[in-house]
């Protein structure tokens, strides 16, 4: 006798921070042997989704549903359940959680005026996903059962204490108060600074000609990319740039820039300092360089106040050894009282800067730090001082390394103030078609073959100057097996991330698909980009009816992707086309003596750079006949 299949047990909902490993569950019973298939959201199987349960690590929020079935074609389906994703702050999460209520965002205290809307948010972590209660001065509101409480038209009586009940099946816990006080008009505070527009430009140089390579402007420039965007900002991020294309990078920044809007300029990379000023060095800066070989920090400050800027932040992740003080400095006006400018150094004068490994992966001491507290919508300058503090605590740097801020703030701005276009519509639309220019991808492309197989080709922005081909086989033809495929680009663009030296674990940080494409081309240095790029598609099979190898090729116009419609290189074509006669000449012959050249000529010159503290676990990699200043032994007896 055949009987129904009963879900003795369904699936919890749960609320996790990103990339937390969660399990979903079912139990059923019936007389047969029961079989599972898990699915998300639009009926879509999970792979290898066929246990009672079903482990994974969350990236994203989405909703499952796994369906039971038996051998006699009967099945039933659990209630749908959703794994609810939060990318935020989890560091005061117990290392032994096991899924009990964790508040990582509390309520804000406030300020509203009478008839205006006021909204107060929390957040927690639980598993099951945890039930929300509201209250105002210790009273329940009974309609209030969201982690998001809202009042759309405020009177006096809204006004109070307001904290939020958050509990699961494992216990309650409760987040911090938040006062809201509710004016009249009359009586409201100034009002809140805003920007016009948010704009960032970000470089990270670690592939040097003539110097040593460094590895954590790759991620730390990536990192910080994404949460400048969550807070609003274009960003333009940049890897590997010649002086010349520095400049150019920085030309259209400044151009970006208007009256009333944040600009951020941040580097990581070489550097130095020279008379008070910071030198910032380009991947094609010749050994020794001289300031006419760099970028002047302060001259960058200046353009940016001379466009009116509401806030203007500089930030950089470089050493400040002073270099070459017989050298004549570049010459720069003071800069005017207009306050509202920011420098953040990632080390005090005459001191370098220093990069580790950071669970797997390179990062700068600094921007590991100034990456936790940047989200943060305080004023500026508190969430520099966060990361001194942070900076100061660190035992790799005791000693060594210490944060400098200087600034002219004369009003409490913060990088995650609200953009408010009013009046300035007109050249907000001529920022957003300048900054789409740069970041603008390639469409998807369907190629059909001669043998019946469709290929689909797109493409995901790394940075603004590097990107990823995909390859994916869609569709095979009636008469093939064994497909593969190959990308190639004309012209061809060099994989920087592929270098001797470069991690796995890095690379798997940086580039992830989740569409698991067939092949994967990496295009770099896309600003050095002429003309139009050509992506060849070779599809090699074989016929059912033969054993021969056969291939089909097909080629896409592309255009100028991201940061290559900039056109960077036609700065000073012809100025810079002259200076690099000589430097190509001195580049060269260092090339040609390899890198015994590169360390005869660092021991005779003393010359800072950022270094690498390595775990005392790792191997350390170190540069033979340093001068005494650059020695790292002194940090390798330090743990992570």
């Amino acid at each position: 006798m055949i009987t129904d299949i009963v879900i003795v047990r369904h699936p919890v909902s749960m609320c996790v921070p990103v990339n937390h490993q969660v399990t979903l569950r079912v139990q059923a019973e019936s007389t047969g042997n029961l079989h599972y298939q898990w699915f998300t959201e639009g009926k879509k199987e999970v792979c290898g989704g066929t246990q009672a349960e079903l482990t994974f690590r969350a990236k994203k929020t989405q909703l499952y549903v796994c369906r039971v079935n038996d051998p006699f074609c009967n099945y039933v389906f659990t209630e749908w359940v959703k794994v609810k994703v939060l990318d935020i702050d989890k560091s005061g999460l117990p290392a032994d959680w096991q899924g009990e209520p964790h508040v990582a965002v509390s309520p804000k205290s406030q300020t509203a005026r009478c008839g205006t809307k006021f909204t107060l948010y929390c957040a927690a972590f639980g598993i099951p996903a945890p039930q929300y209660q509201w209250y105002r001065n210790g009273m329940p509101l009974t309609d209030k059962k969201r982690d998001t409480l809202q009042i759309d038209c405020a009177t006096a009586e809204d006004g109070g204490s307001y904290l939020c009940s958050v509990s699961n099946v494992l216990e309650e816990t409760w987040t911090e108060p938040a006062d809201v006080d509710i004016v009249r008009r009359d009586q409201l505070p100034p009002s809140t600074p805003t920007a016009t527009d948010k704009v960032a430009l970000l470089i990270g140089n670690l592939n040097y000609f003539n110097h040593p390579p460094l590895m954590a402007p790759i991620m730390d420039v990536h990192e910080l990319a994404n949460l400048l965007q969550q807070l609003g900002f274009r960003v333009v991020s940049l890897l590997d740039l010649t002086r010349g294309e520095m400049l150019a990078a920085i030309d259209k920044f400044i151009q970006l820039l208007d009256k009333g809007v944040y600009g951020l300029f941040y580097y990581a990379g070489h550097g130095y300092e020279h008379a008070g000023k910071n030198y910032l060095v380009s991947i094609d800066a010749p050994q020794p360089y001289r300031t006419e070989n760099c970028v002047c920090v302060q001259k960058v400050m200046l353009r940016m106040q001379e466009r009116l800027t509401a806030l203007s932040v500089i930030l950089l992740d470089t050493c400040r050894k002073w270099y070459n003080q017989d050298c004549i400095p570049s010459a720069i006006m003071p800069l005017k009282p207009s306050g509202n400018t920011i420098y953040g150094y990632a080390t005090c004068e005459d001191a370098e800067a220093f990069e580790v490994q950071d669970g797997g992966k390179s990062t700068g001491i600094f921007t590991k730090y100034l990456n936790r507290h940047i989200l943060q919508p305080e004023k500026i300058t508190h969430v520099l001082e966060k990361v001194s503090e942070d900076l100061g605590r660190d035992p790799l740097v005791t000693g060594k390394q210490a944060v400098e801020i200087k600034h002219t703030l004369k009003e409490p701005r913060s990088l995650a103030d609200q953009v408010r276009s009013t009046g300035h519509t007109k050249e907000l639309h001529l920022r957003d078609y300048c900054w789409r220019q740069a970041n603008e991808l390639p469409r998807k492309k369907r190629l059909m073959f001669l043998c019946g197989v469709e290929v689909e080709v797109s493409f995901s922005a790394l940075f603004s100057n590097v990107m990823e081909a995909f390859a994916t086989i869609k569709t095979l033809g009636n008469q093939t097996q064994d497909c593969s495929v190959a990308l190639s680009s004309i012209p061809a663009m060099e994989d920087i991330f592929s270098r001797s030296g470069r991690s796995e674990e890095m690379d798997s940080l940086l580039f992830q698909s989740s569409d698991n494409p067939d092949c994967t081309l990496r295009l770099c240095s896309l600003q050095k980009l002429k003309e139009s790029m050509i992506i060849k598609v070779d599809l090699h099979y074989t016929r059912k009816d033969g054993k021969l190898r056969q291939t089909e090729s097909q080629k896409v116009d592309i255009g100028m992707p991201l940061v290559s419609s900039c056109k960077l290189y036609r700065r000073n074509q012809a100025a810079t086309d002259k200076r690099q006669e000589g430097i190509c000449a001195q580049s060269m012959d260092n090339i040609s003596n390899g890198k015994q050249r590169l360390h005869r000529t660092l021991a005779g010159q003393c010359r800072p750079f950022t270094r690498k503290a390595e775990c005392a676990a790792k191997v350390a990699v170190t540069w033979s006949n340093e001068p005494e200043e650059n020695d790292e032994s002194e940090l390798q007896h330090l743990n992570l």
